[in-house]
This record gives structure tokens, sequence and C-alpha cells, in this order.
């Protein structure tokens, strides 16, 4: 009889509706290929989640962890803001460690994630990136600035929308109302436009006031998530750079609130708000 597959520990984690399956592999062996990925995510033949969060040892001396992330089609990407304080509360809960202040190495960088109080997390989410080539963005010269409006203007799309990197590609459109705004249609069109070669996260704001927006995003690889937290960034980001917004923004998604906090060109762009964990698994994997 052939041996079985070990079974893999799994915890399921949500940030405000966006949820998770985290994998420790540090204290056990995982191998996760993007098939893997899709079978965990299925919401009706595996665990469900929007991503999946692999902890791991990191390689640089100077940090604690390294962090992994898959979208439910398989794909991998750097940045994951709501995953990331999942990531903080899910390795302090299971004693991988006691710090209060975590650095995690990423395929964008080096994240540093704070236990705040009150089951509150503090992701310092990278400094945003508005040169077209990094984004990438196809638009324009590679070389360009982009701290203003954009429109793609042919027969698909012809509404003006910002454009910026927060260690991922985000496209930001203004809308009067986020219950009414063509969330699926506008997300599916922007992701598949030849000026986003790598594909894009889709936001969708509505300003309130000068320090409150509320917010939907439709996520590459994953469609529309009930939150994303560098969605919430790029969103308040574009709005600070546009005068629309403060330096600290209310962000109102479908399950909650996250704070953002960015102070201008050339800084962190802070993300906080809650983690929680939901139940412990076990899978296996064949």
């Amino acid at each position: 009889m052939a041996e079985k597959t070990p079974a893999l520990k799994f915890t399921k984690m949500h940030a405000l509706g966006n949820d998770f399956v985290v994998l420790d592999a540090i204290t056990q062996e995982v191998q996760i290929t993007p098939e893997h990925a899709k079978k965990i995510a299925h919401r009706n033949a595996g665990i469900g989640c929007d991503q999946i969060l692999i902890v791991e040892p990191p390689s640089d001396p100077d940090v604690d962890f390294k962090y992994r992330i898959f979208n439910q089609d398989g794909s991998e990407v750097s940045q994951c803001g709501n995953g990331a304080r999942c990531f903080a509360k899910y390795v302090r809960d299971r004693r991988l460690t006691g710090k209060k202040l975590i650095k995690v190495e990423t395929s964008a960088g080096v994240l540093e994630l704070r236990a705040d109080a009150n089951h509150s997390y503090s992701v310092a989410m990278g400094i945003p990136n508005f040169i077209a080539g990094n984004i990438p963005y196809a638009g324009a010269d590679a070389s360009e600035e982009l701290l203003s409006s954009n429109s793609l203007d042919d027969q698909t799309i012809s509404q003006d929308f910002f454009t910026l990197s927060i260690g991922n590609p985000h496209a930001v459109l203004l809308v009067d109302s986020v219950e009414t705004a063509e969330v699926e249609r506008l997300g599916k069109l922007f992701q598949s436009h030849p000026y986003f070669p790598e594909s894009v996260n889709v936001g969708f704001m509505q300003v309130v006031s000068s320090s409150e927006i509320k917010l939907r995003v439709y996520e590459r690889g994953a469609g529309e998530t009930l939150a994303c937290g560098s969605g919430a960034c790029a969103a308040v980001v574009a709005g600070i750079n546009n005068n629309l917004l403060d330096s600290s923004v209310t962000v109102n998604l479908p399950l909650g609130k996250l704070i953002i906090e960015w102070p201008g060109p050339g800084q962190q762009v802070i993300l906080s708000g809650p983690a929680t964990t939901v139940f412990h698994g076990q899978i296996r994997l064949r």
C-alpha cells in the first residue's frame, strides 16, 4: 500500500472578511504548487479563502520570517496588507516569535509588522511607487511619474483613474457611490487591458470627507474581496496626491474599517486594523 501524504496543519484567518489559509513552513514541511493553492482556496472542494499565506524561515539574518502569498488562481504575488496583519497575529499566537515589531521578507522588499493594542496590527507597507515602468503601467513612458489621473483612451475604458504600486499594481477609480459602481465589469476590463502587463488590482473609491472614504476592490487572481489592505493604501495615497484627502484616513469596507496614514512622497504608508483567527485544521494534498 502506498504511503499516505502527510497532512498539513493550517489556520483559517480573516481581516475584515478578506480570508486566508496560513501554513507554517517552519515547524512542518510545506511544498505548495499553484495547483495545490487552487485546491486549498476552492470554496466548495477545499478549505476556501482569498489567498494562501506561507510562513517560512528568512534567507536574510536581519529579518524574522519570509512571507509568501498565493492567490485563488494559483498565481504568486508580492504584497497583501490584510494578509500581513494576519501573518503578524499568527506568528505571535503560535509562539514563533514574541516580538511586537516583526520584520518579514517578501519578494517586494522587507515589511515591518507591529502588534498594537486592542487586537489591532499595523503594517509599514513601503513607499508608494508612481513610475510607470515600476507599476508596471504600459500606457506611458516607462520612466514617467504618474501623480495625477490617467485615461485609457479607447473604446473599452474612457474613465479617469490613478495608477501606482504598493508592492503590487493598482488602478483607483473615483466613483459617486460604491453601491452602484460597476465593480465586476470594470474590474475585468482593467485586468485584461494591455496597459497592465501584470494585471492590476482595481479600487473603486467614494470620498465621504477629507478623512473618510468608502472602498470596494476587485483583486487580480481573486475577484472582488471583502477587504484589500494594499488596495486601501493605494486609494488613500491616490486621494492625498490629488488633494482630496488628509494624511490620515478611515477606509470603510463591507465588514469594518481600516486606518491608513501617509505623510507624503518618499514616506512609508502605514496600514492599521484587526486580524481574526477562525479555526485550525489539517489538510492532505495529493
